[in-house]
């Protein structure tokens, strides 16, 4: 795993992290141009990953492909306050010696940004050709946008709103629920070894905003598997699954993070794409559109698709052509500049 120091951060709640570090992937010649690539909630840094484990956005990102790594480098950061390499619930606070557990404090979309920025320069990156990413990932991307528009020559934000909804919120405030109230969560210092049924809870409430009502109901088709309905199987195993990879406490810092998103007041002077997908419950394209009219530099396309808000990670024959547009614009752009 490789990893980036930057020092301490001064949180916008006013808190100081110390010792700070993010867990990065960097694919393609570390000399071309950077591509900044942000995960969604339960992602990680692995966006390409191996030809023996393909990371989640492999489909995306390669040579040749729509984030073309023979002509961009692709940065992804385990974003903080995640639990795969970067500072988080899990890590150790220096200044007590024992992980932050329930302790680590909670973050805005902001926080995550300013600790990327400083993590770019801190690899020697003082620009970006742009800033890629869907759902949690779109947020930092819009919120990169705002803050820092000079570096980044354009934003590409898939599948999300200028501000999470009160329906987001709402299905958040149901997984943050369903975690804390689990007696077995101990006010967020459980025992490694426990499982929480809370959190298995959490992950099949946001299995169930992830994708349209067409695509469970064509996939499962009432179909049983003894007792039970298939649905039944599949939300128990998605919950049981995402518990045995990721961490209760960064699931809660990341979901109320999420809920500070807003930056419907913003005009963003950089360039923006913004991709809806249909059916996507979370992050309806209605919120997006008034928005988008009212930037500048920003347009907005709409994929049809059963998958609904997992549109970002799937059908990527749908909409990578929209995202390779946008890159190519930017280098006939950037090509016009320097002659």
């Amino acid at each position: 795993m490789t990893t980036v120091s930057i020092g301490q951060l001064k949180l916008e709640s006013g808190q100081l992290l110390r010792e700070v570090e993010l867990a990065y992937e960097r694919v393609g010649d570390s000399s071309a141009p950077a591509i900044l690539v942000c995960h969604a909630l339960t992602g990680d840094q692995y966006a390409v990953g191996t030809a023996d484990q393909p990371g989640w956005w492999a489909g995306l990102i390669g040579p040749g492909k729509a984030v073309d790594t023979g002509q961009f480098q692709a940065i992804t950061f385990n974003v903080l306050g995640g639990c795969n390499g970067s500072t988080g619930p899990l890590s150790i606070n220096p200044e007590t010696g024992e992980p932050y557990r329930a302790s680590f404090p909670e973050l805005t979309i902001r926080d995550m940004v300013r600790a990327e920025r400083k993590a770019l320069e801190a690899l020697g990156i003082n620009h970006l050709a742009a800033v890629i990413g869907g759902s949690l990932g779109g947020m930092k991307t819009l919120e990169w946008a705002k803050l820092y528009p000079e570096f980044l020559d354009t934003a590409i934000a898939l599948a999300v709103t200028p501000y999470y909804g009160d329906y987001g919120v709402a299905f958040n405030h149901i997984g943050i629920q369903a975690i804390e109230n689990d007696p077995e969560f101990q006010s967020g210092n459980y025992h490694p070894e426990t499982r929480l049924k809370g959190f298995e809870i959490a992950r099949m409430a946001g299995m169930v905003t992830y994708r349209s009502s067409q695509l469970f109901n064509g996939r499962f088709g009432r179909s049983r598997c003894g007792e039970e309905f298939e649905v039944q199987s599949y939300l128990d195993y998605q919950g049981r699954k995402l518990a045995g990879r990721f961490d209760p406490n960064s699931y809660l810092i990341l979901l109320k993070a999420m809920n500070t998103h807003d930056v419907e007041e913003a005009e963003l002077a950089a360039e923006l794409l913004s991709i809806s997908y249909s059916h996507d419950l979370l992050y309806p394209g209605e919120l997006m559109i008034p928005w988008v009219e009212n930037q500048p530099n920003a347009k907005w396309e709409k994929i049809e698709t059963d998958f609904g808000h997992d549109g970002f990670l799937v059908e990527f024959e749908k909409w990578a052509h929209h995202v390779q547009a946008q890159l190519q614009k930017t280098v006939n752009a950037k090509s016009h500049v320097l002659a």
